[in-house]
């Protein structure tokens, strides 16, 4: 069996900067990967294609960052916490959340799963990232 690799890293940042956001799909039996890898961890096949992520999601979790973990390339994020995302696509991830603050966090924990979507991020020291925005 050949395998044709692809640099899925350029191309996944070369799509942020384009204003996409990409992942991998598989035609066998269409599951979706995100963020991008080769293979498709449903049925295994080796043959998946790029494709642009919708962006539409639910946030099914909230944990607010402990202190010790902020990181100083969030800081222009403003409020935010990390969390179980599904993308529409079915995907599921753990994601930065904006939004989620100490203050709304109970608040909004009540009403999980809660809509959200995909935002790119310039994140400090170059490159860009993707995280979510609550729909409401």
């Amino acid at each position: 069996m050949t395998i044709k690799l692809e640099k899925v890293v350029n191309k996944f940042y070369d799509g942020l900067e384009e204003g996409k956001i990409l992942g991998r799909k598989c035609p066998q039996c269409g599951h979706v990967e995100f963020p991008p890898v080769y293979a498709c961890n449903s049925c295994g096949s080796y043959e998946t294609e790029w494709y642009e992520i919708d962006g539409a999601a639910m946030v099914k979790t909230l944990v607010l960052p402990a202190p010790l973990s902020s990181k100083p390339e969030y800081k222009n994020l403003g409020k935010f916490s990390y969390g179980e995302v599904e993308l529409k696509e079915g995907t599921t991830l753990n994601a930065v959340i904006r939004g989620v603050s100490r203050k709304n966090k109970a608040e909004l924990a009540a009403k999980l799963p809660l809509p959200c979507h995909a935002a790119i991020f310039q994140r400090e020291g170059g490159f860009k990232t993707v995280v979510f925005d609550l729909d409401e």
